[in-house]
């Protein structure tokens, strides 16, 4: 009995790890999918690392669904992942977009709820263990109120770090030419990244319904700036030519930006500075005169 008992318990021991390695590997990465146990044992497989896809809701010229901001994000995150683990929060699609409050199935929150939902979301999700809360933005409109809200964390104390990946610039020597000179919403590039993204909420036979050409009715400066300039260029929020796109160019700007997208996930959790100085700078703050000049 005892040689069976001796022989016995090292199997046990390695069914049980083997258990443990393919819990972890198996994890879904997605917060809505987890069980409370589960989201206990990802988050410490992530690090304390959250991923936040910010999308927005609006027109996407005739041809493209309303979500495409929130849905090319989201599956770009989702490829992220793969590469470097971290667990990615619900939909988000509350930004700004009042310069296209005019088209139908734009979601343009104020800006004062905009502000306190985020901030309430990334307490939240700090208080379930994300201390490094990661923002990637998939939408232009975001392009100012995030770096707003990232610096506005300096205002009081914080006991995370809020990181913000912005809009990425596709490039590289492999990457397929653009046909278009004109592409801003909704086009060549938009449209391309859609059709890997979501092929099949894609209308290219829509594409030509409406003209996104630029209008140039904004008569100002480069060096003067006002928040109608988009609707005076773009009146149809749309901004290029949508039947451009090609699954070629999609494929190849979806790989970098998840590429991106991971490498930064990967040097967020080898980050164990910028919470340090955050505390310190909390603790400055609070006595300006005693600051060394």
């Amino acid at each position: 009995m005892m040689r069976v008992r001796l022989i016995a318990l090292p199997i046990v021991l390695l069914v049980i790890s083997t258990s443990v390695v393919l819990a972890q590997s198996t994890l879904s990465p997605k917060w809505e999918e987890l069980t409370g146990p589960d989201f206990i044992q990802a988050i410490h497989q992530a690090q304390g690392v959250c991923v936040l896809p910010f999308g927005i809701l609006e027109k996407h010229g005739p041809h493209l669904p309303i979500g495409t901001d929130l849905l090319d994000v989201r599956f770009a995150v989702m490829n992220a992942v793969k590469q470097e683990y971290a667990v990615v929060f619900p939909e988000y699609y509350f930004g700004q977009i009042f310069e296209a409050k005019q088209q139908p199935g734009t979601v343009a929150y104020s800006l004062a709820t905009q502000l306190t939902l985020l901030q309430e979301t990334a307490d939240e999700m700090a208080r379930n263990g994300c201390k490094k809360v990661v923002i990637v933005n998939g939408h232009g409109g975001n392009n100012y109120l995030l770096p707003l809200f990232a610096q506005a964390q300096m205002a009081s104390p914080h006991d995370y770090v809020v990181y913000v990946i912005g809009l990425i610039n596709f490039a590289g020597p492999d990457r397929p030419k653009l046909k278009t000179k004109v592409d801003g919403h909704a086009g060549e590039q938009e449209t391309s990244l859609m059709q890997v993204a979501r092929p099949d909420l894609v209308h290219m036979d829509r594409a030509q319904q409406e003209s996104g050409a630029d209008l140039n009715r904004d008569p100002l400066p480069g060096t003067v700036y006002t928040g109608i300039w988009w609707y005076a260029r773009f009146p149809n929020h749309y901004a290029g030519q949508g039947e451009a796109g090609n699954k070629e160019l999609g494929e190849y700007d979806q790989k970098q930006w998840s590429q991106k997208i991971a490498e930064a996930l990967k040097a967020i959790k080898a980050d164990d500075e910028s919470l340090k100085l955050q505390d310190q700078f909390y603790r400055d703050s609070q006595h300006p005169l005693d600051t060394k000049q």
